[in-house]
């Protein structure tokens, strides 16, 4: 065995005094920021992908809108053909899309909705909703329309229930007055997002051209592909067969403020969260000065023996590297045990009064997470450094002891 790994173990070695308990504290407290890190980036990942999973569930993955003055795809059917001929799309269905206000009666207080109009006899992202239902069916034909559970309450109504939805055409001339359309609920969904659940309302093409006065064609055409992440592949065919009078944008486009911002609220959570590895490493560094104030004589003796300044400063280094080492391993198992237990610890504190992730606030059931490979080892190298960096300065004050003053040292 090297001499500076000798050295190392023989100092780190547990010995009937409370100083042998510091080194233990040590991994401890590397034990928990490695912990925390983990446990907090695989939280924040199953967020990102439930978030992303309810969105691709109910949004289209490629949207084409016509670059005229009017916005209207003129022939939407030969839209729908262009997109289902390319490779990898499932599907591609006319829509307008448009804000609206409804209520439930003359008397009742306006709801400010998104009210999207697709064809009900083609395949649609939109019939997601029906593993969603429930109450009703998913029959967004004639006067029928589907809406969210939140929105259905706000409404005081269920399916069969009826509601007024005023044209937005109001707004846009004051000479001409449209009358509001009544819709008949269908079937309500719950896809427990609020910005479907609370603001949509899906109805039938005809309807949707009937409140924007159209006589036909669509605003845009929803496209509905494979493998919802390589949807720019698709997105790119498509523009190059449509040409310049299309505009074609994906689902990345559409939310890429959102992911953004789950990304950087990830990265930032991280950076905090570093500042626990930081504290971890001034524990390893007092550790290490504790030590070489202890074995003063002893650093001193070896130098005298001839013992090279290089190798007392190694075994300093590796001693505070084992304390790091042992606690990331440590930290790791914890992390992944503290996980894989996550909803037991919340049902725990639950039954003791303290609600930590209510269903009504989040609209999920349980805490999403995921374990990612580098999301991990960021963490590992993390600490990793900051112990290595940490371990440097008492090595270095052992390594420059004169042999001298160090054995005379009462």
């Amino acid at each position: 065995m090297p001499f500076p790994l000798y050295l190392a173990l023989a100092y780190l070695r547990p010995r009937r005094s409370f100083a042998s308990a510091i080194p233990v504290i040590t991994v401890l407290g590397v034990t928990l920021g490695v912990a925390i890190l983990m446990i907090v980036l695989a939280v924040m990942t199953g967020f990102g992908d439930v978030w992303r999973e309810k969105i691709l569930s109910f949004k289209p993955h490629i949207v084409v809108a016509a670059r005229t003055p009017d916005g209207v795809v003129a022939d939407p059917e030969a839209v729908c053909r262009a997109a289902e001929a390319v490779p990898g799309v499932a599907s591609a269905c006319p829509a307008i899309v448009f804000p609206a206000m409804i209520r439930s009666d003359e008397g009742g207080d306006p709801i400010a909705v998104t009210v999207v109009g697709i064809d009900p006899d083609r395949p649609s992202i939109l019939r997601n909703a029906a593993s969603n239902l429930v109450a009703g069916v998913f029959d967004p034909s004639g006067d029928r329309a589907l809406v969210g559970r939140t929105l259905a309450r706000r409404l005081w109504t269920g399916p069969g229930g009826r509601f007024l939805c005023y044209s937005p055409l109001n707004l846009r001339s004051a000479d001409e007055l449209y009358f509001p359309e009544e819709l008949r609920i269908s079937g309500v969904y719950d896809m427990k997002m609020a910005q479907f659940d609370d603001g949509m309302v899906v109805c039938s093409l005809g309807m949707a051209r009937d409140l924007m006065g159209m006589d036909g064609g669509a605003r845009l055409v929803q496209v509905q592909v494979a493998a919802p992440e390589f949807a720019h592949v698709q997105a790119q065919a498509l523009a190059e067969a449509l040409g310049p009078l299309y505009a074609v944008s994906t689902w990345q486009d559409e939310d890429a403020m959102l992911f953004n911002a789950l990304r950087t609220e990830k990265m930032m959570m991280f950076i905090l969260l570093a500042f626990i590895a930081v504290v971890a490493a001034f524990c390893v560094t007092n550790t290490l000065i504790v030590i070489t104030i202890q074995k003063t004589r002893e650093i001193g003796l070896m130098k005298a023996l001839g013992f090279s300044a290089g190798q007392i400063r190694s075994a300093f280094v590796l001693s505070g590297l084992l304390q790091c080492v042992a606690g990331e391993a440590l930290g790791y198992g914890l992390g992944w045990l503290v996980l894989h237990n996550l909803q037991r610890l919340v049902a725990w504190l639950s039954s003791m009064g303290i609600e930590v992730f209510p269903e009504a606030v989040y609209g999920l059931p349980e805490i999403p997470w995921r374990i990612v490979t580098t999301d991990v080892a960021a963490v590992l190298c993390t600490v990793f450094a900051f112990c290595f960096a940490a371990s440097f300065l008492p090595a270095w004050l052992a390594s420059r002891l004169d042999p001298v003053k160090a054995i005379n040292q009462e």
